[in-house]
């Protein structure tokens, strides 16, 4: 599947030591799975949970969903432990979380090989260096840690997030300047439905790719808030025909509901068609 296409709408984090929550998310119709052996786990059950998340990742079960696992961070007393031992599970990415440098990938690079990388993003020096850490040859998404970094940055909650928007919009800039996947922080009022759409909407008009998620409650409002509407599959369909239709007659635009359509539009309007496709893959 191209990684352009393929659907991180809904990514749920799943505490690594719970056997029924991991069996459960087998049944979800998430696009990935943070299997979190961080802070959803306590520090007395961090040493089984390393052998409860391999021993369920082997049984496999979990279908086209990404499996992305959480370690805590190297510089803990769990964090390199972690690393060796999500390098031989059976997922597709490691997540580290509080990456400040691309040092810190450098760290985790030496530990887990060829297997790709993803960044929490979640510190002031963090969004600082977002652009640096990014480049990083193994890393393949970002994960923005909303909570950690409205603590470090001390602000007030806000319905529109303005504290966190030159975080935000520092960590998109990276990740679309390099091509990566880059999801939204997590909601944490999960029975809120109407502020989980409202943040939604806010993240999908940025240009994040899909939101966090805490709760399984939250995944209809996630994955409807990123996946192509009715409206815009029909429009880029209109487009690229119309524009086709352009570029037979010897002309290099078109017009489609009295807007020109050039060929940057084409584009956007084919990778549109190609989530779509992606989604209905996934749900089928």
């Amino acid at each position: 599947m191209d990684p352009r296409a393929r659907p991180y709408r809904s990514v749920l984090y799943i505490p690594g030591s719970k056997p029924r929550a991991l069996e459960k998310a087998k049944t979800l119709p998430v696009d990935a799975v943070i299997f979190d052996l961080e802070d959803a786990v306590s520090v007395d059950e961090k040493p089984n949970a390393r052998a409860t998340l391999a021993q369920a990742l082997e049984a496999g079960g979990f279908g086209a969903r990404m499996k992305i696992v959480r370690i805590n961070g190297l510089d803990t007393e769990w964090g390199r432990e972690d690393a060796m031992a999500a390098a031989k599970m059976d997922c597709d990415a490691i997540l580290l979380p509080k990456v400040n440098a691309p040092e810190d990938l450098d760290a985790l690079a030496e530990i887990t090989g060829d297997i790709p990388l993803w960044a929490m993003m979640e510190t002031p020096r963090g969004m600082l260096n977002a652009a640096a850490i990014a480049a990083h040859p193994k890393l393949q998404g970002m994960v923005m840690g909303t909570n950690d970094l409205a603590k470090e940055l001390q602000t007030r909650f806000r319905p529109d997030r303005l504290p966190m928007m030159t975080g935000l919009g520092l960590c998109l800039l990276a990740a679309k300047a390099e091509g990566l996947v880059i999801v939204d922080g997590v909601y944490n009022a999960f029975k809120d439905v109407e502020g989980l759409a409202a943040e939604c909407a806010q993240g999908r008009d940025m240009g994040f790719d899909g939101k966090t998620l805490i709760h399984p409650a939250q995944v209809e409002v996630a994955n409807g808030a990123f996946a192509p509407t009715e409206r815009e599959i029909d429009t880029s369909r209109r487009q690229i025909a119309a524009f086709e239709e352009a570029q037979a007659a010897g002309q290099g635009v078109a017009v489609v509901d009295g807007r020109i359509v050039e060929n940057l539009h084409v584009v956007t309007a084919r990778e549109i068609l190609a989530k779509a496709d992606a989604i209905a893959a996934l749900s089928a």
